[in-house]
């Protein structure tokens, strides 16, 4: 367990919110005021999330700290990696299967909610400030229109804010990262081809993820890459992806330049296909771990290119906002509003 910046240095003896954020590598933990529109964090920790057999244990190993002990959990909310049926998940790539009920009657709260990671991290979007994010297309919002939001991190992820008239944002799940993959290009097809001998079935998550950037990465190397070692394991160690990319941002390894330029392509390519499906005239949210890292890449114009060549829709596409999301914290700052509000 690792500490995060947000931190106090006398115990949390108020009635608080509890937020979490369980992702397939780490699972954040936080406990937020309830007053304010924006739930402001009092207490952050990072966990390991494989270290752990359930949430519950994530959260013991938390409570146990000395600053939590006085905290009175008013309600809690977790967005978790996967899709949310009748209140428990079973997590896409974490053997973990989680029920907000047990996990009320476990820790002794009485209101707890699970929600996709993407559907809390949507609750956050339209909390985001300026420094928060960074915006690859300025576009016209729409202040009546839907907001997409895609996120690529050890999976892909996705969510829609949907505008209703009287309403406003509603912040919807979906599940469109185990979607087929469409590949564009001779190269992609390459790609596609690849991932359907390893998997039998090419969903796009096998190529905008961090282990799609190592699916890519087997696809740009004739022969063994001298920056990065990638065998039959490398799809389960997060370090992988991360040697790739820096290879290629910092011009050591052609066929690394060439898996980073592709994987680009496709999330720029994928971020379109979801502002088309969603009709994101409010604007395109980029989250998730990835996008940050990358960011010179994103911005080179790779990425735009790809969003924007969805003919004959390229005017309806170039009008919508397109911003990366900055904030590391953001999906847990989303459970923490969904949590206030249960």
């Amino acid at each position: 367990m690792k500490e995060n910046t947000i931190d106090v240095n006398r115990k949390v003896s108020q009635r608080v919110l509890l937020a979490g954020d369980i992702g397939g590598t780490k699972t954040l933990l936080g406990l937020f005021e309830l007053e304010s529109i924006r739930p402001r964090p009092l207490l952050v920790r990072s966990f390991a999330t494989l270290d752990y057999a359930d949430l519950a244990s994530v959260v013991s190993a938390f409570s146990r700290e000395e600053r939590v002990a006085g905290a009175v959990v008013e309600s809690a909310c977790f967005g978790v990696a996967g899709p949310v049926l009748g209140q428990t998940a079973s997590l896409t790539n974490v053997p973990w299967r989680i029920d907000a009920a047990a996990v009320a009657s476990a820790l002794d709260i009485s209101r707890v909610a699970l929600l996709n990671d993407l559907q809390a991290l949507a609750y956050a979007v339209p909390l985001l400030e300026d420094p928060e994010v960074h915006v690859l297309q300025a576009g016209h919002a729409d202040p009546t229109g839907n907001i997409a939001l895609i996120a690529a991190g050890t999976g892909l992820g996705s969510a829609l804010l949907h505008h209703v008239d009287g309403v406003g944002l509603v912040p919807s799940p979906a599940e469109g990262g185990h979607a087929d993959y469409a590949a564009r290009t001779e190269r992609e097809i390459e790609v596609l081809r690849s991932v359907t001998r390893r998997y039998g079935r090419a969903e796009v998550e096998k190529v905008v993820s961090g282990r799609g950037i190592v699916n890519i990465h087997r696809v740009t190397h004739a022969v063994p890459c001298t920056a990065v070692s990638v065998d039959d394991h490398s799809d389960d160690d997060p370090g992988v992806p991360a040697a790739i990319t820096a290879a290629a941002l910092d011009r050591r390894c052609q066929g690394c330049m060439d898996a980073l330029d592709l994987f680009v392509d496709a999330y720029g390519a994928e971020a379109g296909n979801w502002a088309l499906r969603t009709v994101a005239t409010g604007g395109v949210f980029i989250g998730g771990g990835i996008a940050p890292k990358i960011l010179p890449a994103l911005m080179s114009g790779r990425f735009m290119r790809a969003f924007l060549d969805k003919a004959p829709f390229e005017t309806l596409l170039r009008r919508m906002p397109v911003k990366v999301i900055l904030n590391d914290d953001a999906g847990l700052l989303g459970a923490a509003v969904r949590a206030k509000n249960l």
